[in-house]
């Protein structure tokens, strides 16, 4: 900001505000920058730095041409080519430029070129306590009827501060005497309005005259009055002051309206007789000296009149005094106010400014691509001021408004095709919204650069594709597709598997058709090796230089019901699932005699498992879980029972074709002191054995444990140097709830298996919507090495114990 003194002496304080506004999508007007300055501030202070604040490079500035322009013919700012500071150019009144109107809001456009930016400057004009209230008159008279009853109002015309906010008028204040005080009032426009009050009786013969001082101060610091010498000169003829019969006159007239176009009438009334009782109407202007105002009043009738030149663009609003004073010796007087509101006409056309042309333009140039950049100023207001820009729809090119609305950007909306339009004729309208509207016209012309502009587009990204495992090796299974924009050979696409895509080689199991995008496997997929992968294929025009693309393409395997249950157990030696059990005789109910387990490679329903009783010798003594595989005794065994039980369990999962497995469990019922013997001779015979071995198993013990610690050191340093996430190559069930009742884990060739299943007792049903599932767990042992590894030590350690 630039400051001058009152002693004249002007010191230059710099200090700006500035607000950078990123407009939204918009290429070409890029910024709006604001700053602030004191009207009145010394020729060539520092606005700002133009150049820093919007970012470019001052060592480039002479080469980009960085100018500012205003919409006014006044030059009030300029900037530094070499530096890029915005400085004061001319005066800065803030009374000329804006009057009242708060804020005062001056607006430039600073315009770059290489490449073409156009931003918005915004300088606001603060105001400086530099006007002190005046009156219209030094000295004033007032003529008051001694008759004049207590508490009598007598208005008194205001000052006039030419300042805004603070530094405008603020208060009246009335130098102290017995007969009257001082009231202030607020006529909205008109602002601040003194009233003297009679406090006390006069009499002319004790005083004819008092003397008055009233003072208007601003709100400034320091403050500045104005004073005014009010003569009260007290009269006992007369006695009756004119009456205006409305406190405020409003009219509304349209700035074209010819000379003598009436009004409105100003009428008073006056209750005296005679001359006391003529009424005459004259103007009174705000300020000293003649009155100046576009209007005339007849001084008989009151009637008010257009005079001539009236223009809304300088002037809106008109605040009129009309005094209207009686004939009498000693004339009484009172001021109407009046307010007159010229109305906007729609008589000035948009004009079209032309700042930055790009005439050449390639063909390959994005959508959004700025090839000009404009100006457009309407002197009206309201909907006459306001401005529509347009080009013709049938262009690809459009126009893109900056949010003043006073700037805009000519921008390609499409890709351009030199071989279709070699060059373009665009001719921009700008018309207001007026009635009747006016409008004008700008031609510019483009010429059109040819490129390979095109790059092939797929039809979808990504790709999502669902493939059911087990399909026939060699055919397609899916494909992709995309077009070209272009012609002839630039329009050619051929697809190829990316050899860069992350995690396996794709080409190792999949083959894509060069010409079509048709891809197929070379395998068959198995859900429960892999459940997912992913890979990218790309698109490669003909042109020179080729253009290509790439598209993700994500393959989700969907699990068929291919596995059959497993049983684990009973299996006898052969391998068959058939099992014998002993139990006593004594037995009671609910005695546990054995656990059918088994376990199936799929998941969800197609591994959920279901146990039930396909055949059995006596269905009272036995029951089966359907859930666990537990059979257990119904009630105790008596005489008749046989010795020999057989059961036939059914092991079958929940696919939409279930596959299944039976189990056989023979149950020996022999009497208690036959099983204790049994049980004597077993370890009797355990004796001898240990016996026999003790040197034997001292040796393999030693050795066992040496090649166990062995084994467990290589496989933790294998086991280091591999990542341990395996959550991406399992898919989780998205609606289990987390609580599991039972679980039983077991291990097939190098995978572990957990059969899990829902809380329910013996002999409940399966609930539809249901996820007990039988879950893969990921297993560590990636390698081959590991595998033989474990391999020999469990066999060691299974020889050992033996």
């Amino acid at each position: 900001m630039a400051v001058r003194d009152t002693k004249g002496r002007q010191d230059v304080w710099i200090s700006f505000s500035l607000a950078l506004v990123i407009l939204t999508n918009l290429e070409g007007i890029s910024a709006q920058i604001r700053y602030s300055i004191l009207e009145e501030s010394k020729l060539g202070s520092q606005v700002g730095n133009v150049a820093k604040d919007i970012g470019l490079e001052l060592g480039r500035l002479t080469e980009r041409n960085l100018r500012v322009v205003s919409g006014t013919k006044q030059d009030l700012f300029k900037v530094n080519p070499k530096d890029g500071v915005l400085f004061v150019n001319q005066r800065v009144d803030r009374e000329e430029l804006c009057a009242k109107n708060s804020p005062c809001i001056t607006n430039l456009k600073a315009v770059v070129e290489n490449p073409l930016e156009m931003h918005q400057v915004i300088v606001e004009i603060l105001d400086v306590n530099d006007n002190s209230p005046k009156f219209p008159e030094e000295n004033y008279t007032l003529e008051v009827l001694e008759s004049a009853t207590v508490g009598s109002r007598f208005q008194m015309e205001g000052a006039n501060d030419l300042d805004v906010g603070l530094n405008s008028l603020q208060s009246y204040k009335l130098n102290h005497n017995q007969y009257f005080r001082l009231e202030i009032e607020e006529f909205g426009e008109e602002g601040k309005v003194p009233f003297l009050i009679l406090q006390r009786p006069l009499d002319r013969e004790n005083a004819d005259q008092h003397w008055l001082l009233l003072t208007a101060t601003d709100g400034g610091k320091p403050f500045k009055s104005g004073t005014i010498n009010i003569t009260v000169i007290v009269s006992d003829i007369n006695d009756n002051s004119p009456v205006c019969d409305k406190q405020k006159y409003t009219v509304t007239v349209k700035e074209n309206a010819p000379s003598g176009t009436f009004l409105l009438t100003v009428n008073a009334s006056d209750s005296d007789e005679g001359l006391n009782g003529e009424i005459e109407y004259s103007l009174r202007s705000k300020l000293r000296g003649l009155y100046t105002e576009p209007f005339d009043l007849n001084s008989r009738t009151g009637k008010l009149t257009v005079k001539g030149g009236l223009d809304y663009e300088e002037k809106q609003v008109y605040e009129i005094k009309v005094l209207a004073a009686d004939k009498g010796v000693v004339s009484l007087s009172t001021h109407c106010n009046v307010v007159v509101r010229v109305e906007d006409v729609n008589d000035n056309q948009p004009e079209i400014d032309i700042t930055s042309l790009s005439s050449r333009l390639p063909e390959d140039a994005p959508p959004g691509t700025v090839v000009a950049l404009m100006g457009v100023t309407d002197l009206d207001s309201g909907v006459n001021g306001q401005v529509v820009c347009s080009v013709s729809g049938h262009l690809p090119f459009d126009l893109k408004q900056s949010p003043d609305g006073q700037s805009y950007s000519l921008v390609t909306k499409d890709y351009l095709d030199k071989e279709t339009t070699p060059m373009y004729h665009i001719t921009i309208t700008a018309k207001d919204l007026g009635s009747p509207s006016l409008s004008s016209t700008k031609v510019i012309q483009v010429d059109v650069i040819d490129v390979n502009d095109n790059r092939p587009l797929f039809t979808q990204s990504p790709y999502t594709f669902y493939v059911f495992e087990n399909n026939k090796a060699g055919m397609s299974i899916f494909s992709v597709s995309a077009s070209d924009a272009d012609g002839g050979e630039n329009a050619a696409v051929t697809y190829s598997l990316d050899h860069k895509s992350p995690g396996p080689t794709v080409t190792s199991f999949l083959h894509i058709n060069e010409a079509n995008g048709t891809i197929s496997a070379h395998k068959s997929f198995d859900f429960e090796t892999v459940k997912t992968f992913q890979f990218q294929v790309v698109a490669t025009d003909s042109g020179t230089p080729s253009l290509s693309s790439n598209v993700t393409v994500n393959v989700f395997i969907l699990d068929q019901n291919d596995n059959a249950p497993v049983i684990l157990y009973p299996v006898s030696s052969n391998g068959s699932a058939e099992g014998v059990e002993e139990i006593p005789r004594n037995v009671n109910a609910a005695h546990l005699v054995t656990k059918v387990r088994a376990y199936d490679a799929d998941i969800g329903y197609n591994g959920w498992l279901l146990f039930s009783l396909q055949e059995v010798t006596e269905h009272s003594l036995f029951a089966l879980d359907r859930y666990t595989g537990q059979i257990r005794t119904l009630r105790s065994f008596t005489e008749t029972d046989e010795a020999e039980q057989k059961l036939v369990i059914l092991v079958k999962d929940n696919g939409n074709v279930s596959l299944s497995a039976t189990a056989t469990v023979i149950v020996k019922v022999v009497e208690p002191k036959e099983a204790f013997a049994a049980s004597d001779v077993k370890s009797a015979t355990n004796d001898d054995e240990e016996t026999n071995v003790t040197f034997y198993l001292m040796i393999t013990l030693a050795s066992v444990s040496a090649l166990f610690l062995i084994s467990i050191i290589v496989l933790i340093a294998m086991q280091c140097s591999k990542s341990t996430d395996y959550t991406s190559k399992y898919l989780q069930e998205t609606n289990y709830d987390g609580t599991l009742c039972h679980s039983i884990q077991y291990r097939s060739g190098e995978k572990r298996y957990m059969l899990v299943g829902p809380r329910m007792s013996i002999g409940s049903t399966i609930v539809p919507g249901s996820h007990a599932n039988t879950l893969v767990l990921p297993d560590r042992r990636r390698t081959s090495t590991e595998v033989r590894l474990l391999w020999l030590m469990s066999q060691i350690l299974l020889i050992a114990w033996l």
